[in-house]
């Protein structure tokens, strides 16, 4: 494959906007019953197959995880022909009701979006063993002992050591910023990659750039403001403006749509700060590609898709897919509007660093890395 070509392949990323839909929305249309192991014709209307989903407070219209996540759904109704439900949650209190929301709908297969609807998903997977439940972004402890739930996990460590090292090469102040909605291992997995690519290129290059708002080995760092973190846009914003008053010239928001301040921070510098988003391609999602380097995409989209399509086919898995590199669930969006100001030697770098991380060559230590 084309060098450049095998750097920046993504998934087919989120073109138009997620349907915006309200937090307590009614449940979709009702079927009949909803066997887990059947294929199509368990649980719509007129026996046709029925896919759900229940999304974290961030809304299918996050332009981030959730609506990445949502676009999987609707590709898979487009493209199998299969019915599909859905519910926004606006809080946590919301996810076990949504849940259940969709257990009453009859739906065949219930896709969770994000870690933090772990503990609703796997109860609710264990009170209903005749369907099928996915989460995505988190394998839940005991969750090998649940034949119908499917972890879909990122190394996203790994793309976000590539991130680390082009915010390191692309720095003119020597200094880069991060910052996470929570501290939860979704978000640190992003900041541990980020900070130990930075560290990577000082060794290679002898440079001395510094990571604001992380400490690998502390394990600590900044975070957005409570209440509602994730949602918090302008506590986004001033995080980020912390870290550009501190020197960083480019930040790497890991907080959902709360992240979306951190560009407006990013804009208002007048192109002395750019940033580096994650999630899904920021170009795609965001009105912010002047401002974006690149992006660390996770393929929520395809895993969703295919986790829906295997149980349609009658052969779902509750062995947990995680996205890597190697088999391109996570990696580097292109670089748009940076296509010129990244240096041809920084591009092949990059591409090196790929398969020295596919490879073996170079090893990440985070904790939250999804086990093999």
């Amino acid at each position: 494959m084309n060098m450049r070509k095998r750097l920046l392949v993504i998934p087919a990323m989120v073109g138009a906007a997620a349907l915006a839909l309200s937090s307590c929305a009614a449940p979709p249309e009702e079927g009949g019953a909803t066997p887990a192991n059947g294929g199509a014709g368990a649980g719509g209307s007129d026996g046709a197959y029925k896919a759900c989903m229940v999304s974290d407070a961030g809304g299918f219209d996050d332009k981030s995880f959730n609506q990445t996540s949502h676009k999987g759904l609707t590709d898979a109704k487009d493209q199998l022909g299969i019915e599909t439900g859905q519910v926004e949650s606006s809080s946590t209190a919301d996810f076990a009701k949504n849940i259940q929301a969709m257990v009453d709908a009859d739906c065949d297969t219930i896709i969770t979006v994000g870690f933090l609807l772990s503990d609703a998903t796997m109860e609710a997977a264990k009170a209903n063993p005749d369907i099928h439940f996915a989460i995505v972004d988190d394998n839940p402890e005991g969750a090998t002992d649940v034949p119908n739930l499917k972890p879909l996990v990122f190394n996203t460590a790994e793309s976000s050591f590539m991130a680390g090292y082009l915010a390191a090469a692309q720095s003119e102040t020597g200094k880069v910023g991060t910052f996470g909605g929570m501290k939860i291992p979704t978000v640190t997995i992003f900041m541990d990659g980020f900070a130990q690519g930075v560290d990577y290129h000082n060794a290679q290059k002898n440079t001395e750039v510094q990571v604001l708002g992380w400490d690998s080995e502390r394990q600590d760092g900044q975070f957005v403001p409570q209440p509602n973190p994730f949602e918090n846009v302008g506590g986004g914003r001033q995080t980020a403006q912390n870290l550009i008053s501190q020197g960083a010239d480019i930040i790497f928001p890991v907080a959902g749509p709360a992240g979306l301040g951190g560009l407006e921070a990013a804009k208002a510098s007048n192109g002395n700060v750019n940033a580096i988003w994650v999630d899904t391609d920021g170009c795609e999602s965001t009105e912010y590609c002047a401002q974006l380097i690149s992006s660390v995409y996770k393929g929520m989209d395809v895993a969703v898709f295919d986790a829906i399509k295997a149980a349609m086919d009658g052969e779902f898995s509750n062995e947990p897919y995680i996205g890597t590199l190697a088999n391109e669930g996570t990696g580097l969006s292109p670089f748009h509007e940076f296509e010129d100001q990244v240096s041809d030697e920084t591009k092949t770098e990059l591409e090196q660093i790929r398969e020295d991380i596919e490879s073996g060559a170079i090893t990440i230590e985070s904790a939250s890395q999804p086990k093999q």
